[in-house]
C-alpha cells in the first residue's frame, strides 16, 4: 500500500493538521504506510507518541526531506509553497487546499512534475461528497468562532438581561451570507440570546434562517441569487446596489454584524461601503469572514483588527485555525472519506469518470484540469 506524508504546517498562525492520530489508526488498519513530521499536531494537542501508538513512523531532520521524495500520497491543510511543491516525487497524489488563483506558481511545479493534485475547495456539493466537503466543515467553525470574536470586543452583553438594577436589551446582530459559516453564527449568536437578522439573496435560504431563530431579510429581485450548486451567484451591479439599500437600515442600526458572503471563483461582494460604517454607532464590530476573497467591508484588511470612527473591523484570516483541535478532526475525516473511497483492491486509483474526482482535480498527468486556474496560466 502507499506510503502517506503528513508535513507540518508551516504558515504563520495555522495550527491544524490534516491527519489526526484516530484517522492515522485506521489508514494503517487498511494497509497505507504512514509518515508524520515531528511536531506536525503540536499546534492541536496531538503529540508525536500519540502517532506512534496509532501506528504511524515519525520522522525528524534529515529524514524530512526523504519522507517529501518518498511518499505517494501527501496531506496538506494550508496550500503548498513552490519550494515544497518542488519536492514532490513525480505520479505522487496531493491531498488539501489549494488556493489555486493565489499559487499559481505552485500549481505549474505541481503541473511540470505530473502531480495529482486533489483540491479541497473543489468537492462538489454533492450528496455522495458531504463527508468529504471540508468547506463546510471548516466554515461551520469560522461562524462559531466569529460570534466569539464580536461578543468579546462588542462592548455590551449578548442576551437580553432583566436585573435589580435594570433591564438590559438584548444585542441586534446582522449576519450576511447563510452559508454554512451564516447558518452557524446565527445559531451560535441566537444561543448567546442576541437578536438576528439575516440577508441572503437566495431565497431557498429563508425557512433554514427562521428555524435557527433568526429573521429573514426579504429582496425583492427579478430573479433568484442562487448559483449553480446552490451557491449565491454574483450580482449584476444594479442588484447589488439595491441590496446595500434594503440592508443599509439594518446594519447602521446594529450592535455587530458578521458577513460571510462568498461567490465562487469570484472576489466577494462588497456589502459593506465606508458611508455605511460612518453610521453605525460607536462601539459596533463587524466580523469579515470573506476578508481573505477581498471581504464584504470595504475597511477590512486581513490580519488586522481596524478600528474607523469607533466601529471594529476584525478581518481574521484563518478562524478555523483558533479551535485547532475540532477543526483537524474534521478536515482529517474529510480527507479519509475521499481517500477511502478511492480504494479499489487494495490500491488508491483516480477514476476520471467519478464526478468527485473529476470535479476536485487540479492537476494530472502534466495537465492542469481547473477551467479557471488553466486559463489563470
Amino acid at each position: 500500500m502507499p506510503r502517506i506524508f503528513v508535513p507540518k504546517e508551516i504558515a504563520p498562525g495555522e495550527t491544524r493538521v490534516a491527519c489526526t492520530p484516530e484517522t492515522t489508526k485506521r489508514y494503517v488498519k487498511e494497509g497505507f504506510e504512514v509518515v508524520v513530521e515531528s511536531g506536525a499536531g503540536m499546534y492541536a494537542h496531538f503529540t508525536d507518541q500519540h502517532y506512534r501508538d496509532a501506528g504511524a513512523k515519525v520522522v525528524s531532520g534529515t529524514e524530512i526531506e526523504d519522507a517529501w521524495s518518498q511518499a505517494e500520497i501527501i496531506f496538506r491543510v494550508y496550500p503548498i509553497t513552490p519550494e515544497q511543491a518542488s519536492k514532490i516525487r513525480e505520479g505522487a497524489i496531493l491531498i488539501g487546499f489549494m488556493s489555486p488563483h493565489k499559487n499559481l506558481e505552485s500549481v505549474r511545479i505541481l503541473r511540470d512534475r505530473k502531480v495529482s493534485t486533489i483540491a479541497m475547495e473543489l468537492i462538489p456539493r454533492i450528496s455522495r461528497a458531504q463527508t468529504m466537503d471540508a468547506l463546510s466543515s471548516q466554515a461551520s467553525i469560522s461562524g462559531y468562532q466569529a460570534v466569539l470574536l464580536a461578543a468579546t470586543y462588542l462592548d455590551k452583553y449578548f442576551p437580553l438581561l432583566m436585573t435589580a438594577a435594570g433591564t438590559i436589551q438584548p444585542a441586534k446582530i446582522v449576519v450576511m451570507g447563510a452559508g454554512v459559516a451564516g447558518l452557524q453564527a446565527i445559531a451560535t449568536a441566537r444561543r448567546l440570546g442576541a437578536v438576528v437578522e439575516v440577508s441572503d439573496i437566495r431565497p431557498s435560504v429563508k425557512e433554514q434562517v427562521e428555524s435557527l431563530g433568526g429573521r429573514f431579510i426579504d429582496f425583492p429581485m427579478d430573479e433568484s441569487g442562487e448559483g449553480e450548486g446552490g451557491y449565491a451567484r454574483e450580482l449584476t451591479p444594479e442588484q447589488l446596489k439595491k441590496q446595500q439599500e434594503i440592508v443599509r437600515k439594518k446594519v447602521v442600526a446594529a450592535d455587530a454584524v458578521i458577513t460571510t458572503a462568498l461567490v465562487p471563483g469570484r472576489p466577494a461582494p462588497k456589502l459593506i461601503t465606508k458611508d455605511m460604517i460612518e453610521e453605525m454607532r460607536d462601539g459596533a464590530v463587524i466580523v469579515d469572514l470573506a476578508v481573505e476573497q477581498g471581504g464584504n467591508c470595504e475597511l477590512s484588511k486581513s490580519g488586522e483588527m481596524v478600528i474607523e470612527r469607533g466601529v471594529t473591523i476584525i478581518g481574521h484570516p484563518n478562524l478555523p485555525a483558533a479551535t485547532p483541535a475540532d477543526a483537524s478532526l474534521l478536515y482529517s475525516r474529510n480527507i479519509q472519506a475521499l481517500l477511502l473511497s478511492m480504494l479499489s483492491d487494495g490500491k488508491v486509483v483516480l477514476d476520471l469518470d467519478d464526478e468527485i474526482i473529476e470535479s476536485a482535480l487540479l492537476t494530472h498527468a502534466g495537465e492542469v484540469r481547473h477551467g479557471p486556474t488553466a486559463e489563470a496560466l
